[in-house]
C-alpha cells in the first residue's frame, strides 16, 4: 500500500491495489477481533467453544461476504481524481 500511495500516487491500477490492500488489512483485523470475542465472551464461548462450530463459521462467512461486497463497492466508487503528492 505504501508503494501505491507514495511512489505511484494512486495512478492507474495502483488505485485498485491500494483499496484492496486496505480492505484486506481491515478484514484481517476484524477476523482476529471476532476470534478473540468468541474466546472471551461467555455467551459466545458456549456457542462455539473450539471455534469450529457452525455459529463461529457462519459469523466469519457473513463478515467475509460483507467485506467482499464493501471492497467491490470501494474499488468501483474510488474515483480517479488527481491526488497531490505528499
Amino acid at each position: 500500500m505504501i508503494v501505491a500511495r507514495y511512489l505511484k500516487h494512486l495512478t492507474g491500477a495502483w488505485r485498485g491495489i491500494y483499496v484492496v490492500g486496505a480492505m484486506l488489512g481491515l478484514y484481517l483485523n476484524v477476523f482476529v477481533l471476532l476470534a478473540q470475542l468468541f474466546l472471551r465472551l461467555p455467551a459466545l464461548m458456549t456457542a462455539a467453544p473450539t471455534q469450529k462450530e457452525p455459529p463461529f463459521v457462519l459469523t466469519q462467512l457473513i463478515v467475509m461476504a460483507l467485506f467482499v461486497w464493501l471492497g467491490w463497492a470501494a474499488v468501483k466508487a474510488f474515483r480517479a481524481e488527481a491526488i497531490a503528492p505528499a
